[in-house]
């Protein structure tokens, strides 16, 4: 093998093996965004979420609240979401929007949809893997679990009623009666969509649920987080 040959050999593994180790490097560095600084960064937004609804609770005890927002904007904390089957302390402010932007803060309420406790559907996304994986778990689920969310105005309690996988066009869940497009809505539900496969997003999980109890504030969590 002449030199000049041998050389250009020696070139080209030489590159290749630089190409090789700078891909692995922008690999682990992507990897750390997706499992750890996006995680650090919702995990953040929720303090700030959850300290400016403690505020909020504190002057409605104070009778100077506004109770809960009629009209929130994209961004505002519309309540807690507590699931006690995925953990004593699982507890996630609802934020308003479903843009990338508010799902990186926290589950998102679909505007458009109902408010917590009003007639119709409570329709709500979270992320099942990075931003906090909120919805992680979300298939542990079983029909008769209870799902509380707390607002400025008292505390909801919905029951799991049902558990499908969808395909992501099935948008009817969002209707008022999920499922059941026109249908006009008698009951009030809360109905949580996440991706799954948990690491995919070929299909959707989606949970629907109903209202079973409603506790003004000064009345205490309900049982279920005792």
């Amino acid at each position: 093998m002449s030199s000049g040959l041998g050389s250009a050999l020696r070139f080209t593994i030489r590159l290749g093996a630089e190409l090789a180790i700078t891909a692995g490097v922008v690999l682990a560095a992507f990897v750390f965004y997706l499992l750890v600084w996006t995680n650090h960064q919702t995990a953040q937004a929720q303090d700030d979420l959850l300290e400016d609804f403690h505020a909020e609770q504190a002057d409605a005890s104070k009778g100077g609240g506004k109770g809960a927002v009629e009209k929130p904007e994209s961004g505002d904390g519309l309540g807690v979401l507590h699931i006690p089957a995925l953990g004593e302390d699982w507890e996630w402010v609802v934020v308003e929007g479903v843009t990338d932007d508010d799902l990186a803060d926290g589950p998102g309420h679909f505007p458009g949809t109902a408010l917590p406790g009003e007639v119709g559907n409570f329709a709500v996304a979270g992320h099942r893997s990075t931003h906090g994986e909120p919805f992680a778990n979300l298939d542990q689920l079983e029909v008769g679990d209870p799902i509380v969310v707390e607002t400025v105005d008292g505390w909801l309690t919905y029951q799991v009623m049902w558990e499908r996988i969808l395909a992501p066009s099935a948008t009817e869940v969002l209707d008022p009666v999920a499922g059941h497009p026109g249908e006009k809505a008698e009951q009030r539900t809360m109905t949580l969509v996440t991706c799954h496969p948990r690491w995919g997003s070929s299909e959707r999980l989606v949970i629907g649920t109903q209202l079973v109890e409603r506790r003004g504030p000064t009345a205490g969590p309900p049982d279920v987080l005792a």
